[in-house]
């Protein structure tokens, strides 16, 4: 698939919390480093646009840590400063639970948005060099990430709402604010994520699930069977290639072509759209979007020249914070402060 960079996500359960979310997640990025060091000749581990950019042209794949969730840090600023010293470049900050101080998409709302400890997170983030991504966070975070941030944002695996209306997609009233902030929008493959048709199967699939087992409780030879016999009446649907084109020249269309890339999800994902089940089938996408018009150009900041500007952005904020400022020792206490006051 010509891929000349990839984040290994250390991602660990939502449920997960506390000092064991920090050390199953050092344990994570062990493996990532572990595993680059055994094939060396595949690849190398990447900090910087111009690491990636010096490893592509070794033909190696420039590899990345990307931590997917904030229950990782524990509430804890210098946990996320050693994250950043061991290789971490971005980090979601809710996985799909809402965390003490971010909202996710897929959990109940307690912050509407991010709480004074998540501003300082965020803001850490831009001191360090870290992406803040937003996949997997709710509307109102979003929307507060990017007022609170002072570097360009990603969402490191997300797709677009307007075309399939999950909440792991963004919102076009977000896709406005993420092209005035000059961030970038990978596109996730998930079907769900994609697919309308395939979404609202798996809530049927699920709505009758339930239903068999109310049913037939206390048999579930009979659920199942009963089960068997819906799916043979109701076959999944399929997405596509051309679904996927559809959801980047959404992106596109409302936020710019400096502000979309590719995010697939990979190997966070048990099922792909026909046609695009790993990375050797990028070329596959974008021969349909060269298709529908996309230039060489406009096709080279898809593939990865947007993030690799991104990132640089990044850099220079860091760089400009750093020369004003010291680590940040807030605390999530600041939370309970705020809300006495």
């Amino acid at each position: 698939g010509h891929l000349g960079a990839q984040f290994w996500s250390v991602w660990i359960p939502a449920t997960i919390t506390g000092p064991e979310a920090v050390q199953t997640t050092l344990e994570q990025i062990d493996i990532v480093r572990t595993m680059v060091a055994k094939y060396p000749k595949d690849f190398e581990m990447a900090s910087t646009a111009d690491d990636i950019e010096r490893i592509e042209k070794s033909g190696r794949i420039a590899s990345l840590i990307g931590v997917e969730g904030g229950h990782q840090i524990n509430n804890s600023l210098p946990v996320l400063r050693d994250y950043y010293a061991l290789g971490v470049r971005y980090m979601t900050l809710t996985h799909s639970k809402t965390t003490d101080w971010a909202d996710s998409a897929t959990d109940k709302p307690m912050h509407h948005g991010l709480t004074p400890f998540g501003r300082a997170v965020v803001h850490e983030m831009n001191r360090l060099g870290m992406l803040v991504d937003l996949s997997h966070v709710s509307p109102d975070t979003m929307k507060a990430a990017l007022e609170a941030t002072q570097a360009p944002v990603i969402f490191s695996h997300s797709s677009a709402r307007a075309l399939d209306d999950h909440p792991r997609d963004v919102p076009d009233d977000v896709l406005r604010l993420v092209k005035q902030n000059h961030g970038v929008v990978m596109v996730n493959f998930y079907p769900t994520f994609i697919s309308r048709a395939v979404a609202n199967w798996n809530a049927d699939r699920a709505g009758a699930s339930a239903k068999f087992d109310a049913l037939y409780v206390g048999q579930p030879d009979r659920a199942k069977a009963a089960m068997d016999k819906w799916e043979q009446a109701h076959p999944q649907p399929k997405a596509t290639i051309a679904q996927v084109a559809d959801h980047v020249d959404h992106i596109r269309k409302i936020a710019g072509v400096e502000s979309v890339g590719i995010g697939s999800d990979f190997d966070g994902i048990e099922s792909t759209p026909v046609g695009l089940d790993g990375v050797d089938k990028y070329p596959a996408l974008f021969k349909e979007l060269a298709r529908r018009g996309w230039t060489d150009d406009e096709l080279a900041d898809l593939a990865g020249r947007n993030l690799l500007r991104v990132m640089r952005q990044a850099e220079q904020v860091a760089a400009r914070l750093q020369a004003k400022e010291t680590p940040s020792h807030a605390t999530i206490d600041m939370d309970a402060k705020d809300k006495d006051a």
